[in-house]
C-alpha cells in the first residue's frame, strides 16, 4: 500500500494562526480524507508563562462512534477553548470523514494529520487530549511520534527515549512497530516527513490498557459490534460508523507497551465507575510509563467524554498549561 505524505492538506484553506473557525479537510499518510475543525481560542490575554497567544493549540480525539459533531466532543472543546485554540476531528469511519474505522489501529494516522495541520497553522506547542479509543490513539501517537530534541526519532520509528533509557522489552516493542509501519506503507517516515506530527502534552481519559479485553458487559457487546457482519451492520446504521472488517495484522502496539516510550508530559485520567474499563487499566498505564506520568482516579465518573464534567474538563485544561 502507498502513502502520501501527512503534511499534504489539499482541501485546507487556513493561513497562519486564524481567530476565526474553520472546518477543513486532511489527508493521512494512507490517504484517508478526515474532516476536522478549527477553534480559536475565546481568551484574549497571553498564555502562560510567557509564550505568546495562539502558541498552544489542543487536538481533541473523541472515542468510538463519536465525531466533530456530538455534543460532549463541542463541549470539551468549549471548555479548552477558553486557554487554547482547538482542533477537533472525526477519525476515519466517523463522521464526515472516510475510511472505515478500524478501532484504534490505523487512527493514530488520522491524529498525526490532525497534529501536522495543527503546527502548520503556527501553533507551537500541542497537547492532544483523548477519550476511550481517542485516549489509546494518544498514547500510541506519542510513542510512534517524538520531537527531535527528546533523544528519540522523530520519524514514527517507535524509539521515543534515547539508547541509554531504553527501556526492557523495547526491543521487542521496536520490531513490532517496525512490521506495523510496513503494513501501513508508510515509507515517508523512513525519511523524516513527520517530524512536525508529535505532541508536546499528552492526556488519556478513560484510555485501555491492553487490546481484547472482555471483562465487563459493554465491552463484550462492543466487541461483538467490531467482530460480527450483524454487528458492524448495527454499527454503520445505529451508530453512523463504518467499521472495517478485517483483522489486525499485525496487532499494534498497545497502549501499555506505548507508555514507556513517551517522553512528552502525561496525564491519566480514569474514573472508578468506568463500565467498560475497571482501574486496573490506567494503574497498568501509570505503573508503566513511570515518573513520567500523572494518574488521577476520579470518584464517580463514568466512561470517557460523556461522564467527563465541565470541572473536569477545566481542571485538564489547567494542568496542561502548567506540563
Amino acid at each position: 500500500m502507498s502513502s502520501l505524505s501527512e503534511g499534504r492538506f489539499p482541501s485546507s484553506s487556513v493561513p497562519s494562526i486564524t481567530r476565526v473557525p474553520r472546518r477543513t479537510t486532511l489527508l493521512t499518510g494512507d490517504g484517508v480524507r478526515i474532516e476536522a475543525v478549527y477553534t480559536p481560542c475565546t481568551a484574549g490575554s497571553a498564555a502562560p508563562g510567557g509564550a505568546a497567544p495562539g502558541s498552544t493549540a489542543v487536538v481533541l480525539a473523541h472515542g468510538f462512534t463519536g465525531s466533530v459533531d456530538r455534543p460532549a466532543l463541542l463541549r470539551a472543546a468549549e471548555v479548552f477553548a477558553q486557554r487554547a485554540a482547538v482542533i477537533t476531528f472525526s477519525f476515519r469511519g466517523h463522521g464526515r470523514s472516510g475510511g472505515r474505522s478500524t478501532v484504534g489501529d490505523r487512527e493514530v494516522l488520522d491524529l498525526a494529520a490532525a497534529v501536522a495541520w495543527t503546527r502548520s497553522l503556527g501553533h507551537r506547542r500541542i497537547v492532544t487530549v483523548g477519550f476511550s479509543m481517542g485516549g489509546s490513539v494518544v498514547l500510541r501517537h506519542a510513542a510512534l511520534y517524538t520531537a527531535p530534541e527528546a533523544g528519540g526519532s522523530a520519524n514514527g520509528d517507535g524509539r521515543g527515549v534515547g539508547d541509554a533509557e531504553w527501556v526492557p522489552g523495547a526491543e521487542r516493542v521496536q520490531r513490532r512497530t517496525e512490521a506495523q509501519r510496513a503494513h501501513e506503507g508508510r515509507s515517508e517516515a523512513r525519511s523524516g516527513a513527520h517530524t512536525d506530527a508529535y505532541t508536546d502534552v499528552v492526556v488519556a481519559v478513560s484510555a485501555p490498557a491492553r487490546w481484547y479485553y472482555r471483562g465487563t458487559a459493554p465491552m463484550r457487546r462492543l466487541h461483538w459490534v467490531v467482530t460480527r457482519p450483524t454487528g458492524r451492520l448495527v454499527g454503520r446504521y445505529g451508530f453512523r460508523t463504518r467499521i472495517h472488517r478485517e483483522d489486525w495484522n499485525p496487532v499494534p502496539l498497545s497502549p501499555v507497551e506505548a507508555a514507556p516510550l513517551i517522553t512528552a508530559p502525561l496525564l491519566i485520567v480514569h474514573g472508578d465507575r468506568d463500565p467498560y474499563f475497571p482501574v486496573d487499566h490506567p494503574r497498568m498505564l501509570a505503573e508503566a510509563a513511570g515518573d513520567r506520568a500523572e494518574l488521577w482516579l476520579e470518584q464517580g465518573m463514568g466512561h470517557a467524554e460523556n461522564a467527563a464534567g465541565g470541572e473536569l474538563l477545566a481542571r485538564i485544561a489547567d494542568w496542561t498549561e502548567s506540563a
